[in-house]
């Protein structure tokens, strides 16, 4: 038990595990008590109408950052020496994409989402299509120095400032529409862009900008965000056309629902983002070596995960209780959605293993494939069933993006073990 403890003590995955599951053990209180403040703030219909607008947002987000946080993560995560010239990418990218972006959804949010009015589709952008990528990247910048207690406290402050928000405009005007609140997480949001830079020069220094590194990595960051666009889409397109087809009571439902997967995934992500840094330096090794850290970092998760599933589908009559009367089938969709931080764990692991030995590119596509096969999923059964459809298309969805991402790193050992043969052979 000494050596056990002696060997976690010294691990800088287990101390960066421990910091990502302390900070966000708290977020996931605070979020689970924001959440419930928030729906009874909003109410189901305007809960729906908030959530589409911000799933616009959502979707494009990954590709306001054009990759440079994961970029900073490969490049500078075994060459400390190269973090100004990659901390000033973020920036570059973030706030110039970011805005060409905001300025695209306010263009065509009349005809993806017309229940939302400009200004609220407005702030909602400029939250999660700069204020997002930014907070994320300078997480990213933490991990990849392996300092992740900041990025726990990034995410905790930020989520304890709407906690508050909520809970003042509850006991001030009791209920509030989509647009009053969409304020209130506007003004988080710039707070959290102008820390998330400050933190982050003070730490490690100011940023140098370079175009020359900007238009050099635009092809291998455009990947990047290809890929996280896509598992955006499978993940937030059954909210923006629940509030396309004017279903704004029962994406609320949904949304809420959904809420509360997300926070049980928070463990499990914690423990990934943790160990993300590390599955670029297995990379170096080889295939076979993500692999293997990624079916140790599977047992890890799942004893997690499994229970979360378990617990939310016993447990799901109390979610109405909390959310208020009118989220009252909210119980019925959770029931239903309960499997896909079990599922998460599964398809996470194998695609970080696929991209940190460099096979991005077949993440990609197994990603871009799990987003077409949500679309039409979502086109076909949301019209008929409505949230329930849209619950169906995401197990459906992260269910079968967990199988193909473990054949695909199956694949991947299996043919580069065969490589490997013939230069054995001739030695």
């Amino acid at each position: 038990m000494i050596a056990i403890l002696t060997r976690l003590r010294d691990s800088s995955i287990a101390k960066n595990a421990g910091w990502m599951m302390a900070g966000q053990g708290f977020s996931v209180v605070i979020q689970a008590a924001y959440f419930v403040l928030l729906a009874r703030l909003l109410g189901s219909t305007e809960y729906g109408v908030y959530a589409g607008a911000a799933a616009l947002g959502f979707i494009v987000s990954p590709y306001c950052d054009l990759g440079s946080g994961l970029l900073f993560l490969r490049h500078v995560s075994p060459a400390h020496e190269k973090f100004p010239q990659y901390w000033g990418n973020i920036l570059i990218a973030t706030f110039g994409t970011g805005t060409f972006f905001v300025v695209l959804t306010v263009l065509t949010s009349h005809w993806t989402i017309s229940s939302a009015g400009t200004l609220l589709v407005l702030l909602t952008a400029i939250a999660n299509c700069i204020g997002l990528p930014i907070s994320t990247c300078a997480g990213q910048v933490f991990q990849a120095f392996e300092q992740m207690r900041y990025t726990a406290m990034l995410t905790l402050l930020q989520n304890a400032l709407r906690l508050v928000l909520a809970g003042v405009m509850l006991i001030a005007i009791r209920q509030a529409t989509a647009l009053a609140w969409s304020w209130a997480a506007f003004a988080v949001s710039i707070a959290g862009v102008i820390l998330s830079i400050v933190l982050v020069n003070r730490r490690f220094g100011k940023p140098k900008f370079s175009f020359r590194l900007f238009r050099s990595s635009l092809s291998e960051g455009f990947g990047f965000s290809f890929a996280g666009s896509t598992s955006s889409l499978y993940n937030d397109l059954d909210k923006a056309m629940l509030s396309h087809y004017e279903m704004n009571a029962a994406n609320g439902i949904y949304s809420v629902a959904y809420r509360v997967i997300n926070i049980a995934t928070t463990p499990v992500l914690a423990i990934y983002s943790a160990a993300y840094p590390t599955f670029f330096r297995k990379g170096m090794e080889g295939v076979r070596s993500t692999a293997a850290f990624a079916w140790k970092s599977l047992k890890h998760t799942l004893l997690v995960s499994a229970p979360a599933a378990a617990a939310m589908f016993f447990l799901a009559p109390l979610l109405p209780l909390m959310a208020g009367p009118s989220f009252a089938e909210s119980a019925s969709a959770l029931r239903w959605l309960c499997l896909i931080p079990f599922f998460r764990s599964f398809h996470i692991s194998a695609g970080y293993a696929i991209t940190g030995a460099g096979y991005q590119p077949f993440r990609t596509t197994s990603q871009f494939l799990a987003a077409a096969f949500n679309f039409g999923l979502n086109l076909y059964l949301i019209p008929r069933y409505s949230w329930m459809g849209a619950a169906w298309s995401s197990l459906a969805t992260d269910g079968g993006l967990a199988v193909i991402n473990w054949l695909l790193l199956f694949y991947l050992v299996r043919r580069d073990a065969l490589r490997a043969q013939p230069t054995m052979a001739a030695a």
